[in-house]
């Protein structure tokens, strides 16, 4: 029978894990355990094998994402730190994009019934009550992004906080009227953050003694186009607002467009503020919240693999920091 992984393991005195880091050549290896390993797999005349180590193992090596709207800049963002993390680990990464709580729970009810993942990781999609209660009889190692189960480990940002921030600038400003872009009009995957940054928003209000308007609350869909004709449906009310905050980069960028289009001036005559801090934000000198995207998949696939390696003293929360960044679509309300 052709040598394994696991004898080159045993006969190391080593975990599977280290054996395929030392073998790859990657970090985090005691260099007399690298030398270790390479000797013991030089005497057994051992031949990296990829679906043979996963056969040894008992694992896939294969790591499941399960999100929404993954054309989206914020998905593929988080995604891609992820995935580089996973894959210097030896993991493959299947992206699985889901539109509604029931094709979520569909996915990986196959998943774990045909063994595909030896772990998940959910962004911004709650989990309901069935769902969490399948998962964790399933015993399969699950971190979230941006929600929390009280269960599974989460990494998150306070939304709310950040949100706080962006209207407390505005009102800082001096704005009074300030219209809100905010995200989908019928939510099928229960999305946390919008509804912790809307909080932020009329709780800032209401410490202003400023009334709320209903009709300055207008969804954009998390895209370029929806945050144009919100922005149109916003300036087209009676007594419009003189300042926007928008719930993500593009649909500020949307609403930028249509300000331009109408031959208005940012921040003459309305003010910006968006969130995420998205590629772009910086060359349209766009007032946005940043958050660490790039950190916030590295924490949350590090976490994964921690749960993978048998770790039980992982935390269940790690939260971000946020900051807002003060470009020049932000100023004083028009006289």
């Amino acid at each position: 029978m052709p040598v394994t992984i696991e004898d080159v393991a045993k006969a190391a005195g080593v975990s599977i894990a280290t054996v395929s880091r030392a073998l790859r050549g990657l970090p985090n290896v005691v260099p007399s355990t690298r030398d270790r390993v390479l000797k013991v797999a030089e005497e057994l005349d051992y031949s990296a094998d990829p679906h043979a180590s996963r056969l040894a193992s008992g694992r896939t090596m294969t790591v499941g994402l399960i999100m929404p709207l993954t054309g989206q800049w914020f998905y593929n963002k988080v995604a891609t730190a992820i995935e580089a993390v996973l894959m210097e680990e030896g993991y493959d990464v299947l992206r699985y994009s889901v539109e509604s709580v029931e094709q979520e729970s569909q996915v990986f009810r196959k998943l774990i019934r045909r063994k595909r993942v030896d772990g998940l990781v959910f962004i911004t999609i709650a989990i309901d009550p069935e769902s969490l209660a399948r998962l964790t009889n399933a015993q399969l190692p699950v971190v979230t992004i941006e929600t929390e189960t009280g269960i599974f480990p989460a990494v998150t940002c306070s939304n709310y906080d950040a949100a706080r921030a962006a209207t407390q600038h505005l009102c800082n400003l001096g704005h009074r009227e300030i219209g809100l872009i905010s995200g989908l009009p019928d939510d099928p995957l229960h999305f946390g953050p919008p509804g912790e940054r809307k909080r932020g928003y009329l709780d800032v209000l209401a410490r202003q003694g400023i009334p709320v308007r209903p009709e300055l609350d207008v969804p954009g869909n998390y895209s370029l186009a929806g945050g144009a004709e919100a922005m149109a449906t916003l300036l087209s009310v009676s007594d419009p607002p003189t300042a926007v905050f928008a719930f993500s980069d593009e649909m500020a960028t949307g609403a930028l467009k249509t300000i331009q289009d109408l031959g208005l001036r940012v921040p003459d005559d309305i003010s910006i503020v968006g969130f995420d801090d998205h590629d772009f934000a910086e060359y349209l000198h766009l007032t946005t919240v940043r958050q660490p995207l790039d950190l916030m998949g590295e924490t949350a696939a590090t976490l994964l693999l921690r749960l993978l390696h048998g770790e039980t003293d992982v935390p269940v929360r790690t939260e971000l920091d946020t900051k807002l960044i003060v470009r020049a679509t932000t100023g004083k309300p028009p006289r």
